[in-house]
């Protein structure tokens, strides 16, 4: 949900629900990459309540776009990582089978 202003769709705050720190912290972090943003930053209403209201102000272009597409980058990111790290499973496995079949002199 989106908290704003219809005079000013630059500076928006937006809730979103069943999230916590985890993806908070990851979009707040992308958000932060991006030139189009002055600020952002998080909060969460209270430790027992999954929801964290996002704060996001930028230099002019609206804050729900820009808020979209850290979080298109971010998936992006993620892929990336799980590509890697599934190489480095396939790879390690691969080397783990080699090991298991060399000929040992005695």
């Amino acid at each position: 949900m989106e908290h704003g202003s219809l005079q000013d769709p630059s500076s928006s705050t937006f809730s979103i629900t069943n999230e916590d720190h985890t993806l908070a912290n990851s979009v707040r972090f992308t958000l932060n990459q991006d030139p189009r943003v002055v600020s952002c930053g998080y909060s969460m209403p209270h430790p027992s309540e999954a929801r964290v209201n996002m704060r996001v102000q930028t230099t002019g272009d609206p804050a729900s776009e820009v808020l979209k597409d850290a979080c298109q980058e971010l998936m992006l990111t993620c892929k990336h990582i799980n590509s890697v790290f599934e190489q480095a499973v396939s790879d390690f496995k691969a080397s783990q089978a080699l090991k298991s079949m060399e000929i040992k002199d005695e």
